[in-house]
């Protein structure tokens, strides 16, 4: 087997609206065994993620933009296969940013070693213990301070992020109230999440009403996946001084044209709301509380994980596509 033979996935071109196959393309090429200070990295699994829609376009969102005709890249777990650096070694595990590569050669200071706690999860180190579950946990506690008895809202309850934030929130002391898209995904947060009352917005009727009866006592904190009517349910229902916590809006990502906003953001004075939008990257400094707290859950059982697992590069477009129909159940990863 040539090991210096990679297959990536290209952008070619940028989509106006949903993304189809039709904007991606596999390309097969050879790589240059790496010079000094290089590696060559195996990708074993990469991460796909709702916020690589926002860097399809051209002007990206909160992130610089893909380049056409060029590897989109990501978050990814790999193994050293041959080195050129005096610090890492064959065999060394690493974290790296070459998602949509199943190989690649890059500078050994641009990947992090991993020392995984249990290395038949690796995936683990792109879901949970990675950026989704980071995000759940710097936006719990550094934005939305829960406290015990209070009430959270989370929207796409059973996703990557917020059945993390969900089972954080329930570690606190708090009342959960998820939203989710299908009865199977809402049985799975209360038969496993612990998850207080969940509703499935695709048949609740008016979101509003549905999240006042699940939260007679209204919320305090709103964990913001969504956009759209959730953020207007949610401040209908929220108590004074609660907050707002915005990490994403996967119900506006593919939009063309805005859809209207919500109609009752004076709702934000009048009962004195805070929100708070964030990047998880600009909080590094937590990184290392969130990876102590987040494995000691996991080994204890306190926290369960789930993954929708895809086999293959070839398969990688049609998981990232599948983000977008809620065709997933907690983290997408691809299997390289």
């Amino acid at each position: 087997m040539n090991k210096y033979k990679a297959s990536q996935i290209h952008l070619v071109k940028r989509p106006e609206g949903l993304p189809d196959k039709s904007h991606f393309r596999k390309v097969e090429i050879e790589l240059a065994p790496p010079a000094p200070g290089e590696i060559l990295v195996k990708n074993h699994y990469m991460s796909v993620d709702p916020y690589m829609r926002g860097r399809m376009r051209s002007e990206g969102v909160y992130a610089e933009p893909y380049a056409l005709n060029q590897p989109m890249y990501g978050g990814a777990v790999g193994e050293i296969v041959e080195s050129n650096d005096n610090e890492l070694h064959v065999g060394d595990l690493v974290l790296n940013n070459a998602a949509w590569q199943d190989s690649f050669v890059a500078r050994a200071d641009t990947v992090s070693k991993l020392e995984p706690f249990d290395i038949s999860r690796l995936s683990l180190y792109l879901g949970t213990l990675g950026m989704p579950g980071m995000t759940a946990y710097v936006g719990l506690f550094r934005f939305g301070e829960p406290k015990k008895g209070e009430t959270v809202f989370v929207s796409a309850a059973s996703g990557a992020v917020g059945a993390n934030v969900c089972q954080i929130a329930k570690q606190m002391g708090c009342k959960v109230v998820g939203s989710v898209g299908s009865d199977e995904k809402a049985q799975w947060l209360k038969n496993n999440c612990g998850v207080d009352e969940v509703i499935n917005y695709k048949t609740c009727g008016d979101l509003s009403n549905a999240l006042a009866k699940a939260a007679p006592n209204g919320i305090d904190i709103y964990f913001e996946n969504v956009g759209g009517e959730h953020l207007q349910a949610a401040l209908n229902v929220m108590n004074h001084f609660g907050r707002v916590v915005a990490c994403g809006m996967i119900g506006t990502y593919n939009n063309t044209n805005p859809e209207p906003g919500p109609n009752n953001l004076m709702l934000i004075v009048g009962k004195k709301v805070r929100i708070n939008g964030f990047i998880v990257f600009d909080h590094n400094d937590m990184r290392q509380e969130f990876l102590s707290a987040m494995e000691a859950w996991i080994k204890s059982g306190e926290l369960v994980v789930r993954e929708t697992i895809v086999e293959g590069i070839d398969n990688a477009v049609d998981a990232f596509l599948s983000l977008f129909s809620g065709k997933n159940f907690g983290k997408m990863i691809v299997k390289l």
